[in-house]
């Protein structure tokens, strides 16, 4: 045998029967070996970039709870980002794919108004990423961040520029960063009449954090302090799990970053015709036999189902204003999502860890500028103030609601609002604040606008709020008051008090939550550009 042949030999044996301390970028877990890599702009980062924590969700596996992976000692590359989960790219142009595309799922060659099925998708979609630093070892016990995007509950994944978090992990050294895909739209949420579980969405996300719990020992995190974090639709879900597992949590506290399962609310299609709409559109259809359609359904191929739904969903917009709409996303089944949330407090009811919430539409103090309603051509305008504030104060007070019900009985919630309004992350003069736009700050991806960094506090207000929710992370009692971040107290004569990030030439300030929730309760109009 030649040199080269016994090389190859070699190489292939030691992967064979690799071991934990084979490579500091292969690690075993319970369901295999991952070998990750080296972040190419922190060599002090590790990242697994395509880690599977559910079995595929193809053909008999569509529209069903997830499977968990088993027990492996398989070997997996994890150096290549995973594909998202089935999601539409819109033909309607958004100030998100116009102006501001860091915030959405990377789209491979495809335009972000393709107006067909994502390319860069797949069924075998249950993966997660995971960050940490490059040292990390199975007795580091770092607490542990475990993230599920935002997206309506329709698009966005693991992929999304804005969301990568090398550059966090790289500067605190001190805490790990896992990063999800779940299903959504009809593949989440199909709400079909032959299902007995229909939030299938939020069954993914459940087995993604008992996956963390179980195997991120292995990467060098703690299993008795994962934070799970949410932003937008994955806020809500982080508040869905607050109530749904109340008895196990698995995390030890909670950020809801800009949503709440009150602010949200459940769907209302209690007849299940969107789904039978789309099968009969499809040729499955079978109105008198439930399971029928169903497995009909599930023959069909992924994207045809995807380019019905939201190539229809385009023309009620784009053609038809008058088409009656179809909507797919979470709906109360009184096991995981419910119906009456005070009631869920009143019966004790719900997860006593710490949480925090960034004021639903309004962690960013001017974010319902960016979800308003208004023709594409108006960019440069933007919505009309009165509109945007509407859509901020309506979800606002879903978070003031919130904290109020969890301060009655005696849960520990802390707050934060984001004022931040930096020349290189608003393209457009009227942006302020908007939805999503504190996600950078946290992530440490503020560099992905649309020019360089200008201002000094930009980095500096990103660094302070990393920090706060470091501190919050890993000791969500005694981490934030020891920053000066008190948990929010209604009994307080000024209603209580929030952090504000990034306005008033300050990184951080503490505020009256009586003058930003003022709209909530009659006393005042709501400001979207408070301090500047």
């Amino acid at each position: 045998m030649n040199t080269l042949n016994l090389t190859w030999f070699w190489l292939l044996s030691s992967l064979c029967s690799a071991a934990p301390s084979l490579s500091g970028t292969t690690v075993r877990a319970s369901t295999g070996y991952h070998t990750g890599r080296i972040n190419d702009k922190y060599n002090d980062v590790r990242e697994f970039l395509n880690v599977p924590y559910g079995q595929s969700t193809a053909g008999e596996n569509r529209f069903m709870p997830p499977k968990p992976v088993g027990l492996s000692s398989d070997h997996f590359d994890s150096t290549r980002y995973v594909k998202a989960c089935p999601q539409y790219v819109s033909a309607i142009p958004s100030i998100w794919s116009e102006q501001i595309p860091q915030y959405l799922q990377y789209s491979g060659t495809e335009n972000h108004t393709a107006g067909q099925s994502a390319i860069f998708t797949t069924e075998n979609c249950l993966k997660l990423a995971i960050w940490t630093p490059a040292n990390a070892a199975p007795d580091s016990n770092l607490p542990v961040a475990l993230f599920w995007t935002g997206g309506g509950f329709q698009s966005n994944g693991i992929l999304v520029p804005g969301q990568l978090p090398g550059r966090w992990v790289s500067r605190s050294q001190s805490h790990i960063v896992v990063t999800t895909n779940y299903r959504m739209n009809i593949m989440g949420f199909p709400n079909a009449a032959g299902l007995y579980e229909q939030n299938l969405g939020l069954l993914d996300q459940r087995l993604s954090l008992k996956w963390v719990r179980d195997n991120i020992r292995a990467f060098g995190g703690d299993p008795s302090r994962i934070m799970i974090w949410g932003q937008s639709a994955g806020a809500a879900s982080v508040d869905y799990h607050n109530y749904a597992f109340y008895n196990d949590p698995i995390a030890h506290a909670f950020f809801a970053q800009s949503g709440s399962c009150i602010s949200f609310g459940p769907g209302g299609d209690w007849d299940h015709t969107n789904f039978t709409f789309v099968a009969r559109n499809l040729g499955c259809d079978h109105p008198k036999d439930a399971a029928m359609e169903l497995q009909c359904m599930q023959s069909l191929p992924y994207h045809d189902i995807i380019n019905f739904m939201g190539q229809y969903s385009d023309n009620g917009t784009l053609l038809d204003v008058k088409q009656p709409g179809l909507d797919f996303g979470p709906i109360a089944d009184e096991r995981i999502v419910f119906s009456n949330y005070t009631a869920r407090y009143q019966a004790d009811m719900v997860t006593k860890a710490p949480i925090v919430y960034s004021s639903v539409y309004s962690s960013a103090a001017n974010e319902g500028g960016t979800l308003s309603s208004y023709p594409v051509n108006h960019l440069q305008r933007g919505p009309s103030q009165a509109d945007a504030n509407a859509v901020t104060e309506r979800i606002l007070c879903g978070a003031s609601n919130s904290s109020i019900l969890r301060d009655s009985i005696g849960l520990r919630t802390y707050r934060y609002q984001y004022a931040g309004n930096w020349t290189n992350q608003n393209p457009l003069p009227w942006m302020g604040a908007y939805h999503s736009s504190d996600l950078v700050m946290i992530f440490g991806t503020y560099t992905t606008g649309v020019g360089p960094v200008q201002e000094p506090l930009e980095v500096t207000t990103s660094e302070t709020m990393e920090d706060y929710v470091l501190s919050f992370l890993s000791d969500p009692y005694n981490g934030p008051p020891s920053m000066g971040w008190m948990p929010f107290d209604t009994s307080a004569a000024n209603g209580g008090t929030m952090l504000r990030f990034g306005a008033g030439g300050q990184a951080a300030q503490n505020v009256s939550a009586n003058n930003v929730e003022a709209v909530c309760f009659g006393t005042g109009p709501y400001n979207p550009f408070p301090g500047i």
